[in-house]
């Protein structure tokens, strides 16, 4: 669910202020000595299982006070991190990656989101995608292949939606660059397949849902079918910022591998939680996708997406990836 548009963007997310710094963290009343981690997070529903950790008292539990904040994209997350303005900042593989190829030196601390391995997924990818590329209803289109040509709308350019469709594409035969992508927010994309301006959208939940609702077709699950398995969503942290907190990095890492291990098996518990962060109706949260949350980040994972990248040029060559990304500390 990250956004992928750094070069740039990254020296502009660079001076970017927090926006709602200390806001809705019920771990702002510091107790005694706690050693406080400001927390980046992008307002989803997958932030349900850091909530959670945080309103049981695990982070306290391990001398922690979390104070989160909601940045405006994972980017700018991503540049709060590396500045020293964020101890730890949501951000999907895919903007990370970016911002390694800019030389900006980050470590990864824990899973935050992410797909069940392919031996325990369903049958219908829907159930555990929470993106979608859809058609009007009635549309003749049967194929990613048929989107040469056509106009496809995403949510931001060069972003993870268009990278996930253009794999999409590829994969079935057709040529991403000739596509014609458009930016549209996802609201403004479900009024536009209502009356066929756009002959596709990428869609999240849950206008996914709103989608369906309305009779257009899934003609693809393109995050699932991108990532495959894994964590997608990761707990990111400046390299420099590790080296001087390793101890506070090894309890984030321990309280969230046992708050996502928790959200796995209370699943209603966190979707409650999940609708009260996002604003979005109960109800909805249960029609969508299944949200996962791994309980660890293997390099195999990361260094699938790294080479699709590059195969689809969103990458100039992979970045030079080793072990020593992955926080080890315990």
């Amino acid at each position: 669910m990250g956004m992928k548009k750094l070069a740039a963007a990254l020296a502009v997310a660079a001076s970017l202020a927090l926006a709602g710094c200390g806001s809705g963290s019920a771990g702002a009343e510091a107790s005694g000595d706690a050693a406080t981690l400001k927390v980046g997070t992008v307002g989803i529903g997958s932030d349900a299982a850091l909530k959670m950790a945080i309103d049981k008292g695990w982070f306290k539990e391990e001398g922690l006070n979390v104070e989160t904040s909601v940045v405006a994209n994972p980017p700018a997350g991503v540049a709060a991190a590396q500045s020293g303005q964020l101890d730890l900042t949501y951000s999907p593989s895919i903007p990370m990656l970016n911002a390694m190829s800019q030389n900006v030196p980050l470590k990864i601390i824990a899973a935050a989101d992410g797909y069940p391995a392919k031996d325990q997924q369903p049958e219908d990818l829907a159930k555990v995608d929470d993106t979608g590329l859809f058609i009007p209803k009635g549309s003749d289109i049967t194929s990613p292949k048929d989107l040469e040509g056509k106009s496809v709308s995403v949510p931001a350019r060069k972003a993870q939606m268009e990278v996930t469709v253009a794999k999409t594409v590829k994969d079935a035969g057709g040529d991403p660059a000739k596509v014609k992508w458009m930016v549209l927010d996802p609201a403004s994309a479900l009024q536009s397949l209502d009356s066929r301006r756009v002959d596709a959208a990428t869609l999240i939940a849950p206008f996914t849902s709103q989608a369906e609702s309305k009779g257009h077709q899934r003609l693809a699950s393109p995050g699932v079918e991108f990532f495959q398995e894994g964590a997608v969503g990761l707990w990111v942290a400046g390299a420099r910022t590790v080296q001087e907190k390793p101890e506070q990095m090894a309890a984030f890492n321990r309280v969230i591998t046992k708050a996502n291990d928790y959200a796995n098996k209370h699943l209603d518990e966190a979707r409650e939680v999940g609708a009260k962060l996002t604003g979005v109706p109960v109800e909805t949260v249960r029609k969508g996708a299944e949200t996962y949350w791994p309980t660890e980040v293997k390099l195999e994972e990361i260094q699938r997406v790294n080479q699709q990248l590059a195969d689809l040029g969103f990458l100039a060559k992979e970045v030079p990836l080793d072990q020593d990304l992955i926080f080890s500390g315990k």
